[in-house]
């Protein structure tokens, strides 16, 4: 998956500015900036849910309207709430299969992945927040595709929903399929992603390791005095160090 120079503007504000980048395959990206930074807009240019001004996104080296039944190639949770609130979970999913021509039974597959299969026939619209992002990543998965993208993926989730997340990004990735996932929780970043993509402004930031941005971005003496096995939780200092001129709304 690759982003080539994407441009977007609103109303004369580029949300988006010449962002280039490429998720790989077998490693978590995680996608990172401020909010207003223009991660969301990115995964729908990404996703040909907006068109941009300049440059383009494309998916196995084709723009995502030009594939072929897309949910095989590439899985998306951007809104947890995207779903008709009167049909069960197993019916919103079964829709979505034979749109594709999906088998009916990836959907009971799917379901118990995310752990909904005693839920499957409850009405979606009376769903938790927790159990909607469960209910988005199955849809996302659905088509068992190479690349994934997850739109703060966590919110809502409680810490063992947190955790269930976290190891089926990392086993997706060790399956070999390309993960991008977007999220404001340094701690979860720091554990899961193997890569960074950080934006401020819609212009991108960084794109490296996760370990190399913490040293990169780390003031050196604290670096060297935080133990290995906490270097991690440093994410956050080096996040809020190259972002600082990018934040959008700062308290005072």
């Amino acid at each position: 998956m690759e982003a080539r120079g994407l441009t977007k503007s609103y109303g004369g504000r580029k949300a988006v500015d010449g962002l280039s980048f490429s998720v790989r395959a077998g490693r978590v990206t995680g996608f990172l900036g401020p909010n207003g930074a223009g991660k969301s807009t990115t995964m729908r240019l990404l996703l040909g849910l907006e068109r941009p001004e300049s440059g383009e996104a494309l998916i196995e080296g084709r723009p995502y309207a030009d594939l072929i039944a897309p949910m095989t190639r590439v899985g998306a949770l951007l809104d947890a709430k995207a779903f008709h609130k009167g049909r069960s979970a197993r019916a919103h999913l079964l829709a979505l299969a034979r749109s594709q021509a999906l088998p009916d039974g990836r959907v009971e597959e799917v379901l118990d992945l995310v752990g909904l299969g005693s839920a499957a026939g409850k009405r979606a619209g009376a769903f938790s927040l927790g159990m909607s992002q469960r209910l988005g990543i199955a849809a996302a998965l659905l088509g068992d595709p190479a690349i994934v993208l997850l739109d703060e993926p966590v919110n809502g989730l409680d810490p063992e929903g947190i955790l269930w997340i976290r190891n089926l990004m990392k086993r997706l990735a060790a399956e070999g399929r390309a993960v991008l996932v977007s999220s404001h929780l340094m701690n979860e970043m720091a554990v899961t992603a193997d890569h960074l993509l950080v934006i401020g402004q819609g212009r991108l930031l960084a794109d490296c390791a996760t370990a190399e941005f913490i040293e990169r971005h780390t003031d050196p003496a604290v670096y060297a005095a935080t133990p290995d096995v906490a270097k991690p939780a440093l994410l956050e200092e080096a996040f809020m160090r190259l972002t600082a001129g990018a934040v959008q709304y700062a308290a005072r």
